[in-house]
């Protein structure tokens, strides 16, 4: 539903969704509690923007952007630590690097897509289905000038390099440089009491994807979509099996920097797939189904799940006395 880095974006949790079918009758709706001459699900949340989007069960199980940030910080509290134990007393809370990148991380972020795909109207009608070439520089720049350039001996402590010809392996004032340089210690410190990494960052990871291809199966789901391809149909447009199939259109043009030849006719489908999400609440659907099976599946793995929420606040504590 969201863009990679809209994982953590959702909104507060709201009442619990009634997923109970509402049975056959006169009142235009089949056994799953949708309408006939629709695809909205009973009991569903109104969704005509990400901010409307709640919680959804299996974010509790992983980090949130509040903890990324958080993170962040907490490492750079770290590394700069462990570069003025090493002679660099001026070392910088925030620095950056001359061949310093951001461009293939943004752009991976920003095109990432889903089942449903946007819902950001505005966004749609100025670039169709590509990124936001203005948005992504002005967001790469803001990020890229914060903080002073390090010098040549502070890269070969922050990252271990060393400046011989087998680099690594080296000493600062008679003390070991650490593997990777201050920059890893500091993540490093931030995870040490975690007791199983990867199934901390995989295990939730797995299971939202493989929920994911099951709510797309679900005939609530595939009832929703089939009204919306109907729907940009009737607009005038291609019929696509999905929002995703309509991001990925290559006739789109998509270039190796996410951005796309932003036709008139690529901006005026990106319209009306976002129309007909809102005014048939797909969106809303999907949410409804996924929250479903993402609460059966943490009822049947119980352990699991509760054994990555544990790490979480492992490192959460670990972040929280770092920034003490």
């Amino acid at each position: 539903m969201k863009v990679t880095w809209g994982k953590w974006w959702a909104a507060a949790l709201v009442a619990v969704v009634t997923l109970a079918g509402c049975g056959g009758g006169g009142d235009g709706r089949d056994g799953s509690g949708t309408s006939a001459r629709g695809a909205r699900l009973s009991g569903a949340p109104e969704v005509d923007s990400e901010r409307d989007l709640p919680e959804l069960p299996l974010d509790r199980y992983e980090f949130s952007r509040r903890d990324y940030d958080r993170q962040e910080a907490a490492t750079l509290r770290l590394t700069q630590v462990c570069m003025k134990s090493y002679g660099f007393a001026d070392f910088p809370l925030h620095w950056r690097e001359r061949d310093a990148t951001l461009g293939s991380v943004a752009v991976a972020a920003i095109i990432s897509t889903t089942l449903t795909g946007s819902l950001d109207l505005d966004r749609a009608r100025r670039v169709g289905y590509g990124v936001d070439g203005d948005a992504l520089k002005e967001y790469r720049e803001r990020r890229l000038s914060k903080g002073r350039l390090v010098t040549q001996d502070e890269y070969a402590v922050l990252h271990g390099v060393g400046k011989g010809p087998s680099g690594g392996g080296f000493k600062v004032n008679g003390r070991e440089v650490p593997s990777g340089g201050c920059s890893q210690r500091g993540t490093r410190q931030l995870r040490a009491d975690v007791k199983d990494e990867p199934r901390m960052t995989w295990y939730v990871t797995k299971r939202r994807t493989a929920l994911d291809k099951a709510v797309a199966k679900d005939r609530r789901m595939r009832r929703a979509l089939d009204v919306w391809a109907a729907c940009v149909e009737d607009k005038g447009f291609s019929r696509y099996a999905s929002p995703e199939a309509a991001f990925r259109d290559k006739a789109w043009r998509r270039g190796d920097d996410g951005r796309t030849g932003r036709t008139p006719r690529e901006r005026d489908t990106a319209v009306a797939d976002i129309e007909c999400k809102r005014e048939h609440n797909t969106a809303g659907v999907w949410w409804t189904v996924a929250a479903e099976k993402q609460r059966y599946d943490i009822s049947r793995h119980k352990a699991s799940y509760d054994e990555v929420r544990a790490d979480l606040e492992r490192v959460r504590a670990a972040v929280r006395r770092a920034l003490a």
